[in-house]
């Protein structure tokens, strides 16, 4: 037969066909079986896992469980990883409670600071600080560092998420709205009003804002006779002196807490020395 008259669906050579076929069919069985046997498996483990409801009493269903307690993340690493009681107990001593008058920053640069004394040979600085951190906290902050565990993997992320949480941008806008208002009190010295000045920078330590600006916020919050004190301090205009001097002569009235009783002497090397006036 002329093979143009041939059906389109003729075999040159069917035994190579049928082992083709034989293949996929097999191939396809194999596939079929280990799907049976894993819904077997799925079927046991639902049976199981039914039967020990059916077993509960109504309460033991309302009932905690230990399964739904969470602990510490485990450190991925070598060998062994004890921390001793008493650093356990240095990190116990100040725990945050996540209470609105708590100062989050206070508690993380408390808690580093700890943490910053030792070194365990082997162990990945992470691996310590996320043992460690749940230990410094109690109440509400403990609750949201186990509900948000699986996000903490880093302790970078872990102190990001503590801070969004703890430091909300709220309080932030606040605490720099405290310094942006600066005013001096009514009879308070200049040295007075820097202090209280410095609390509230040290309350907001991410408050973003400049030195020079920092420092003309101070000067500008001062009263009428504070700043005139300031300025002949500065033998003229206290805005004219550099970032350093200007905080140098405040500081001088600091350390004295006695009002300002420095002047301030620009000379070729723009140094800065106290005198009284």
């Amino acid at each position: 037969m002329n093979r143009r008259h041939l059906p389109g669906n003729f075999v040159d050579n069917p035994e190579a066909l049928f082992r083709k076929t034989r293949a996929e069919l097999k191939k396809r069985s194999s596939t079929l079986q280990q799907e049976a046997s894993s819904n077997q498996e799925d079927h046991r483990n639902l049976s199981s896992e039914f039967g020990a409801m059916a077993n509960k009493s109504i309460r033991e269903f309302s009932s905690p469980t230990t399964d739904n307690i969470h602990t510490g993340p485990a450190a991925d690493i070598n060998g062994n990883f004890e921390l001793k009681p008493r650093l356990i107990n240095m990190v116990q001593s100040n725990q945050f409670c996540g209470k609105a008058h708590e100062d989050a920053s206070a508690h993380l640069q408390h808690f580093l600071e700890i943490c910053n004394t030792f070194t365990i040979s082997g162990v990945p600085i992470d691996a310590i600080l996320l043992r460690l951190f749940p230990l410094s906290l109690l109440g509400r902050a403990k609750q949201w560092f186990y509900a948000t565990e699986e996000k903490n993997t880093t302790w970078a992320l872990c102190s990001t998420n503590f801070l969004a949480k703890f430091f909300p941008i709220g309080k932030t806008n606040a605490l720099r709205g405290k310094i942006t208002s600066f005013q001096q009190q009514h009879d308070e010295s200049v040295p007075e009003a820097w202090e209280r000045f410095q609390d509230y920078i040290l309350e907001c330590p991410h408050h973003g804002t400049e030195s020079w600006l920092l420092i003309q916020t101070f000067y500008h919050g001062l009263g009428n006779s504070a700043r005139e004190t300031m300025d002949a301090a500065a033998g003229g205009a206290f805005i004219s002196l550099t970032i350093s001097q200007a905080r140098t002569l405040v500081e001088i009235g600091e350390l004295n807490k006695n009002n300002i009783k420095g002047k301030i002497t620009m000379g070729d090397n723009m140094g800065i020395e106290s005198r009284a006036i």
